[in-house]
């Protein structure tokens, strides 16, 4: 009953700290964003660009120093040897819960450049999020669905274009834009539905990681393959706050992306073939890669 109360008491606490440090970020962001969007000016832009990157990069760093102060939860990291402030990455990594993304923070924080997504173009409306995304230069897209191309064939290769006219800033920027290919967190229910082919895996969807290659234009040099494991069971990110999580193992690779998966997936099928055969193999190679990570809970 003690222990209980000891880590409700840590949870509570190490959350209020998150709301709190997400606070005292929000307005610099915001106060950048706003002199950011008031001068159109590349220099500037680019100099508040690197601002607002070293704010999000601070913002993490206190999120990880409560966790390493309040829980005694023992990363387990391979692989981060190769990292580098200087290169473009592609970070792909399986998906099993919320706390994958204070793990993916916690791991690269300062190892390669600040991780960013793709957003639909709707999102930049959000109240404030939308305008510190814009800020944080997140590539906003616009997808056209199939019947749409059907009835209006002009709009083709428009939504590469505009995506790739987004990442025309990431030209002089080092950037590493994430992608969880699985397109959702892992449970046995959806693995059951899907009779993916994986033990521990979802089917990965090729499409978004194909069309984020193909809107930079060949400016991605490297992927990064994460593999996330948690040998005492997904944790919920309250079990995380409550520093119930005693082990956490992650593998790192970095492979280098060939100018052949760079192509027009979704109106040419011969590349879409061979891509899926690709990102496929990752995925086998992940699956083998967590039955290892989860083998020995004790190590």
């Amino acid at each position: 009953m003690q222990n209980k109360l000891i880590e409700r008491l840590r949870g509570s606490l190490s959350t209020l700290l998150y709301f709190i440090n997400t606070l005292f970020w929000f307005i610099p962001v915001l106060l950048l964003a706003l002199l950011k969007l008031m001068v159109p000016l590349t220099p500037w832009r680019r100099r508040c660009t690197a601002l607002l990157d070293g704010c999000a990069g601070h913002w993490i760093r206190f999120n990880n120093l409560v966790q390493q102060s309040l829980s005694q939860t023992r990363f387990e990291v391979t692989g981060l040897d190769k990292a580098s402030l200087q290169q473009w990455y592609m970070v792909i990594a399986n998906h099993q819960s919320w706390v994958d993304i204070l793990v993916l923070q916690r791991v690269f924080n300062g190892q390669i450049p600040f991780l960013k997504f793709f957003l639909k173009k709707e999102l930049i409306w959000v109240p404030f999020l939308g305008l510190a995304w814009w800020a944080l230069d997140f590539p906003f897209m616009r997808r056209y669905s199939r019947k749409l191309l059907e009835k209006k064939p002009h709009l083709r290769g428009k939504d590469i274009e505009t995506t790739r006219q987004a990442c025309a800033k990431f030209r002089h920027i080092p950037v590493s834009v994430m992608n969880f290919v699985e397109g959702t967190r892992f449970t046995a229910h959806k693995h059951d539905k899907q009779g993916a082919p994986y033990r521990h895996l979802l089917h990965p969807r090729a499409g978004g990681i194909a069309f984020t290659l193909a809107a930079m234009g060949g400016k991605l040099h490297q992927l990064v393959d994460v593999t996330i494991g948690y040998p005492g069971g997904i944790p919920s990110f309250w079990d995380f706050m409550c520093g119930r999580v005693e082990t956490i193992r992650v593998r790192v690779r970095f492979l280098p992306i060939e100018p052949h998966l760079v192509g027009d997936y979704f109106n040419d099928p011969e590349f879409q073939q061979g891509f899926q055969q690709w990102l496929n193999g990752i995925w086998r190679e992940k699956d083998q890669t967590l039955t290892q990570l989860l083998a020995d809970k004790t190590r």
